[in-house]
């Protein structure tokens, strides 16, 4: 089938098609359902609920269970952050970078198939679902993102990019929901546990993720150019292609100064975006009250926001700038994380949660669709580009989720790490407070 015309409202459907296929992934498995389940199996607790212990046993050693999955999450993005650039530019050489994102795709929708049978016994094959569930979503992230570039044009990526968020939010929340009820109505739905629904919604996430997918498979185009055979030169190539880029960012000072501010803000929004939920499971004092629900609100309460959010951030973009706006969006996040470092009580933990929901979206959206509009025009190996923009994000929730995992280890407490987050922060404003005023000087086009 022939290629559809760049900028036709088919083929921007199509792409941002793509967030509503995986975005189950992010929403049920990282935020969600599995911390709870995750929860569940490895804390102790006592007849009143009171934890007794949170220790696992993996591999020999014993540590503690938000530490096993905070060094799990950011090994797998240091495996991410290793591969992509090489997959990205051997795709933009031999032309079929929608093969790649299929091969993620349905390594990540097994994967979660896979989770259905974790547990304590089967930690290491648990344990090792979630990490290549984990590589399959974000390894597929990074050609998703390159082909923003090659199927909007400029003037289009703010909103379309925006749409795909959206499109992510409303889809994930409506398979959450349908989890929800299977899991909470267990004997509605013939289970015969509880522990037996949840388990269940990871086999739903990996069959949504990719049945849905296959609508942008078919529209997406194959690449840029002829596809050629794939030889030891062409690996090598991979490699070539990241040198010659790591040239050009030298002469492209915008470009190269938004990726060390994004850099440093990713690393804060995606950690808390990994761990929040674990956070509140341990940190917060629910009382009589069952947490899972009180989780549950408060996660649809983001994505909810989330959409409206992505939604309004590209609409003041357009009126005032990208860099501006994801400046007064990095000024937001700080102050709510310097209110959720007091945030005991649930009540507390819903105020941060919609405040989160409404700087969430708009920072991915935003800040994908402004890297974008700083790419050289007319570039045919946008996927390269784009792998440099997915490293400095994977590195980033590497250290992020280390320290995350180090500081709940040492101090049996995640609260230290908002602190981190703070100045993180704070230091991406300043950067991109840099990208602002070089920006002014009419050298970039946000």
């Amino acid at each position: 089938m022939a290629n559809l015309e760049k900028g036709s409202k088919k083929l921007l459907n199509a792409w941002a098609f793509y967030d509503w296929a995986n975005s189950v992934y992010p929403l049920v498995v990282t935020s969600a359902v599995f911390p709870l389940f995750y929860g569940a199996i490895t804390v102790i607790k006592d007849a009143d609920g009171n934890k007794i212990s949170d220790t696992v046993n993996f591999l020999g050693y014993a540590m503690n269970n938000d530490s096993l999955i905070g060094y799990v999450t950011a090994f797998s993005f240091l495996l991410i952050a290793f591969m992509s650039p090489i997959l990205s530019g051997i795709s933009d050489y031999v032309g079929n970078k929608v093969s790649f994102l299929k091969f993620f795709c349905y390594l990540g929708g097994v994967s979660c198939i896979g989770l259905f049978w974790f547990s304590l016994d089967n930690l290491i094959v648990g344990v090792l679902c979630y990490m290549t569930a984990l590589i399959g979503f974000w390894g597929s992230l990074v050609f998703y993102n390159s082909y923003l570039p090659d199927i909007a044009f400029p003037e289009q990526q703010d909103q379309i990019s925006a749409k795909g968020f959206s499109l992510g939010y409303i889809g994930s929340v409506l398979l959450l929901v349908v989890n929800l009820l299977m899991i909470l109505n267990y004997h509605y739905f013939g289970f015969e546990s509880q522990s037996l629904a949840t388990r269940m919604s990871f086999i739903l996430v990996g069959i949504w993720w990719m049945s849905f997918a296959q609508y942008s498979f078919k529209h997406l185009p194959k690449g840029t150019h002829e596809p050629q055979r794939v030889t030891r030169k062409v690996l090598m190539n991979g490699f070539n292609e990241l040198n010659g880029i790591w040239v050009a960012l030298g002469k492209n000072l915008v470009l190269k100064r938004f990726l060390k501010a994004f850099f440093v803000y990713s690393m804060a929004v995606q950690t808390i975006m990994i761990a929040a939920t674990y956070f509140a499971v341990e940190e917060l004092d629910w009382g009589p009250q069952d947490p899972t629900t009180g989780l549950i609100v408060s996660i649809l309460l983001i994505q909810l926001v989330a959409l409206v959010g992505a939604m309004a951030t590209a609409r003041l973009s357009d009126r005032f700038g990208n860099i501006p706006v994801l400046m007064w969006i990095l000024g937001m996040w700080t102050v709510i994380c310097m209110y959720a470092y007091f945030v005991v009580t649930p009540n507390q933990f819903y105020i941060t949660a919609a405040s989160v929901g409404l700087v969430m979206g708009g920072i991915q959206s935003l800040s994908r669709s402004t890297y974008s509009k700083l790419l050289p025009l007319n570039t045919e190996d946008s996927a390269s580009y784009f792998s440099f923009y997915d490293v400095a994000e994977k590195i980033g929730i590497v250290l992020g989720m280390f320290m995350y995992g180090y500081i709940a280890d040492v101090t049996g407490s995640m609260r230290g790490s908002i602190l981190f987050f703070i100045a993180f922060f704070i230091i991406g404003l300043f950067l991109l407070n840099k990208v602002r005023i070089q920006n002014s000087s009419g050298k970039a086009r946000v």
